[in-house]
């Protein structure tokens, strides 16, 4: 029989789109001025964008209300500086996790001159009792094929997994109860529970104790986030 999950999907045609000639945008969720009533957030996950950034540019955020941010390079490297005065560089190949409380400002700046740089910003909704300084972490996709990485670690923070697959390679990811699972694919086609993802397409679930997922495509790359629903 199959699992009975209840599940949404967000294709990356549909995607909220925001372009300048040094700046592009894809919001799977509503965000800034692009506003739709069947992209609400997940649970306490509320933006996940998927950034380019011109070389020698740099843009300024916000934050609004305490969040945990994750922020991932796919291309290049990224430059972060907040108003608390820490600042590092993160690489494709790292995750910077970011415990941000209200109304402190991040800078995001591309290191390069010449070249694009690519980046997905994560934030979720979580109250912030203490900042600590950006926790970055490294994962090896090359040479831990088929398999799934925890990239932000903690307890107190929101699981998030990234795993790069060979065709038909599958993993069973086990949800804890009262969570749901965000699910995002950066590279190929995937099955999950049944619905088939593309390149930058997002599946929320809830209800279901775990999640199966079978690549289709060679070098499949998938990001995993899990929340409270």
């Amino acid at each position: 029989m199959l699992d009975q999950s209840q599940g949404k999907m967000f294709l990356a045609a549909e995607r909220g789109h925001t372009e300048t000639d040094w700046f592009r945008s894809y919001n799977t969720f509503n965000f800034g001025n692009y506003r739709h009533e069947h992209k609400a957030p997940f649970g306490p996950l509320y933006v996940l964008n998927d950034d380019t950034l011109a070389g020698g540019k740099k843009m300024t955020l916000q934050v609004e209300e305490d969040a945990v941010i994750i922020l991932l390079p796919t291309v290049g490297a990224i430059i972060f500086i907040d108003s608390q005065g820490y600042e590092s560089i993160v690489e494709a190949g790292q995750a910077q996790v970011y415990a941000a409380q209200k109304n402190t400002s991040i800078l995001i700046g591309n290191p390069y001159d010449d070249a694009l740089i690519n980046f997905l910003q994560i934030w979720v909704r979580q109250p912030v009792m203490n900042a600590f300084e950006p926790l970055v972490t490294g994962f090896d996709l090359v040479h831990n094929k088929n398999k799934l990485m925890e990239i932000t670690g903690g307890h107190s923070l929101p699981a998030c997994f990234i795993g790069k697959f060979e065709g038909r390679q599958e993993a069973i990811y086990p949800i804890r109860q009262g969570n749901g699972l965000f699910v995002f694919v950066l590279e190929g086609a995937f099955e999950v529970q049944y619905r088939l993802l593309e390149t930058r397409d997002g599946l929320a679930l809830w209800n279901t104790q775990e999640a199966e997922l079978e690549a289709l495509s060679n070098d499949a790359i998938i990001l995993l986030v899990e929340v409270p629903v």
